[in-house]
């Protein structure tokens, strides 16, 4: 690593710092500075957008937006909710399955919510602990984006693998990332039971 790539790391941090301080607006503003910095002052070249990336985002969250709009999502978690309430003494197993696949149906970690208060309350009248079911349901949340195949992450992961000369596929991927996600999750669920 030389003197110059020090300095320019240390601007991009520095750019993050302040602009995390001032709110999300200001974040990509002063990180617009800190890439002018970059560029004008180092004479980086700036790379192109991630436009395949870009498009799956979209499509990923027009997706649950249009499955909010139609009813869809409360569909979802209603039928989510009459499982969990059906057997409530296997929620710290089942609240992390429900936001795992909830993540990989939609493409999206934010679904989880709207079913994590019901998890609370589910384990609440069992007497479990509710930081118990609900820390690893968070947790399923977040790694069954590895899992979906509409993600960005998986997509992003695929794009950049066969760019890199690995030719790798989409169905390859969740071949691996999705059994080895749900073991790791039950082994989660079952150290924290």
């Amino acid at each position: 690593m030389t003197f110059a790539m020090i300095i320019q790391l240390l601007i991009v941090l520095a750019a993050l710092y302040v602009g995390s301080r001032y709110g999300s607006l200001a974040l990509g503003a002063i990180s617009g500075i800190g890439l002018a910095i970059l560029v004008f002052g180092f004479g980086l070249k700036p790379g192109t957008p991630p436009t395949d990336v870009i498009y799956i985002i979209i499509a990923a969250v027009t997706c649950a937006g249009t499955l909010q709009a139609s009813g869809g999502m409360d569909w979802m978690i209603q039928i989510a909710e009459k499982m969990l309430r059906r057997h409530p003494g296997y929620i710290t197993f089942l609240g992390p399955l429900v936001t795992f696949f909830l993540t990989v149906l939609v493409g999206t970690g934010h679904v989880v919510y709207t079913i994590m208060p019901i998890i609370c309350d589910i384990s609440l009248k069992q007497n479990i602990r509710p930081e118990r079911p609900c820390g690893v349901a968070s947790i399923a949340s977040q790694v069954g984006i590895t899992c979906s195949p509409i993600a960005a992450a998986v997509v992003a992961f695929v794009t950049i693998s066969n760019a890199n000369g690995y030719m790798v596929s989409i169905p390859q991927v969740l071949m691996v990332t999705i059994p080895a996600c749900l073991i790791g999750l039950m082994c989660a669920a079952a150290a924290s039971y």
